[in-house]
């Protein structure tokens, strides 16, 4: 019988203690470590390495249903006494970050799974780019976390105020906190979403202060940080994805590769709800805000209420999501399919181009 206390802080929450029961003779685990052959994982009571079944490897459809960091497992028992332990099942995941795997055209792998709040982290400094931050949003909007806008150097900042409002103009229904890392409680705004049984990730480039952050939280430097460099950009140091408790209570997700992530999974219609909203009252249901008459996202610029940077952001995005995965043969044929999507099939366009050619 699973006992819901000795579980808490490392996420072991009673919607997976329940979904666990349904394995019998199998133990509940969380994978909290992921290296090239083997993952570290965590029963609660103990630490230790697993690989995957044989029989998990066979019913894979995709590299998305092999386990990684966050996820829960049940395995085949609960130290390494006998050797490392087998991963039967992947329990049904909350949230998921999915980013491109590498060396194939559209297939996609999990960097993280089962994170209640990711942190968007992004520095008052040289690394402020709202176009970047709306890039981040759309994607954690559709892991099923909830994404919190982190705003770190505030002492770099000669207008924090008005790169706040910029910042909330862009990330409609989302929490902004502000950071220093020069203060002792820089990370203080953060501890309110901490608590036994969440788990957190942060998200944002190189040297925007993800790592420092990340060892106030732990109490100590577990997380290599490197200093920053005199363009205020730094390099990653973690080579691996890795879960870690929180002191305090809760856990948080170091993923490194989540940096790397495109938009083979985006969610714009709630990074963009403001677009969205305004395109519900274009006269034609198939606007694409360029230049149709009755457009109320094209008014809505001419009005000010919104920038044209943001729509063309959102145009990019939309374009990159539909592309996204699909090889150079394939992105071809989309372009053409959206070319002559009035003449229905690709057979009606060559028969088109045909007939064409015929009367010349």
């Amino acid at each position: 019988m699973y006992q819901q206390d000795n579980y808490l802080n490392a996420g072991f929450t009673q919607r997976f203690i329940n979904e666990a029961t349904l394995y019998k003779g199998l133990v509940l685990g969380r994978v909290i470590a992921q290296y090239k052959d083997l993952l570290r994982i965590s029963t609660g009571y103990n630490e230790l390495l697993a690989e995957i079944s044989g029989k998990l490897r066979y019913q894979a459809s995709s590299l998305a249903d092999f386990p990684a960091v966050g996820d829960f497992i049940m395995v085949d028992r609960s130290s390494n006494e006998n050797g490392n332990a087998l991963i039967h099942h992947v329990l049904t995941r909350k949230s998921v970050f999915l980013r491109k795997a590498a060396g194939t055209s559209h297939d996609v792998q999990v960097v993280a799974a089962n994170i209640d709040t990711v942190f968007i982290c992004m520095a008052l400094n040289n690394d402020y780019n709202l176009r970047r931050m709306e890039r981040y949003l759309s994607i954690a909007w559709d892991s099923g976390a909830v994404p919190v806008v982190v705003l770190t150097k505030a002492d770099l900042c000669q207008a924090v105020i008005e790169k706040v409002a910029e910042v909330e103009g862009v990330s409609p229904g989302v929490e902004i906190l502000v950071t220093s890392s020069l203060t002792k409680d820089g990370e203080k705004p953060i501890h309110a979403y901490l608590s036994p049984g969440k788990t957190v990730a942060f998200i944002g480039s190189s040297g925007v202060g993800k790592s420092t952050l990340i060892n106030r939280l732990l109490g100590e430097d577990l997380i290599e940080t490197n200093e920053t460099r005199k363009d205020d950009k730094g390099r990653h140091t973690t080579t691996h994805r890795e879960l870690l408790m929180i002191p305090s209570g809760g856990a948080v997700i170091d993923t490194p590769g989540m940096r790397e992530m495109g938009l083979e999974n985006a969610d714009l219609s709630k990074a963009f709800a403001d677009i969205g909203e305004l395109a519900e009252q274009c006269k034609f249901g198939d606007c694409t805000h360029q230049r149709e008459p009755g457009c109320a996202v094209r008014h809505a610029i001419e009005t000010g209420e919104l920038e044209e940077d943001r729509l063309q952001s959102y145009l990019k995005l939309e374009k990159e999501a539909t592309y996204e995965g699909l090889n150079a043969k394939q992105i071809e044929k989309k372009k053409m399919d959206n070319m002559f999507s009035d003449f229905g099939s690709m057979k009606n366009v060559r028969d088109f181009i045909k007939n064409k050619n015929r009367r010349k």
